[in-house]
């Protein structure tokens, strides 16, 4: 599986635990950013890019962080074909995936921990999308709002 991920300033630190945590589900990396915490950067620039390369299917899944993780996933968001969320609890990771085939995964490092940012991480990775017939039919509700929105 190939892993997007990327950062802000305020993110940077946690980035660099949750790549190890992705590294050990031998996943391929594709890093898109920021490269330090030092430098003040705007967190849409660096989720636009993750988000195109989910868009694109350049990448399978994207993990973006920022401090709170809700304005990278509103950025997330705004490319067709991205169902990004904010989570902060393995239930919401796994189940996000499981019954709304969530793409990317977006984490707030000034709200969780490392600990809890690496179960995130193994929830998010080892879900899959269940193809249930209420699932599948939310999903094509979902697809059918953003092609009539996102023009």
């Amino acid at each position: 599986m190939k892993i997007a991920i990327a950062c802000d300033h305020a993110g940077f630190l946690l980035k660099e635990t949750v790549t190890a945590q992705i590294k050990k589900h031998e996943s391929e990396i594709m890093d898109f950013g920021t490269d330090n915490a030092a430098t003040p950067v705007d967190y849409p620039d660096y989720a636009a890019k993750l988000a195109q390369a989910v868009a694109s299917g350049k990448a399978d899944r994207g993990i973006m962080l920022c401090g709170s993780g809700i304005g990278a996933c509103i950025t997330a968001n705004k490319f067709k074909g991205v169902r990004a969320a904010a989570c902060h609890d393995t239930y919401s990771a796994a189940q996000g995936v499981a019954h709304d085939d969530m793409n990317v995964l977006c984490m707030g490092a000034r709200v969780i921990g490392s600990s809890l940012a690496c179960s995130l991480v193994d929830a998010f990775l080892t879900t899959s999308f269940t193809k249930e017939p209420r699932h599948m039919r939310r999903l094509e509700k979902l697809k059918a709002i953003e092609n009539a929105n996102m023009k």
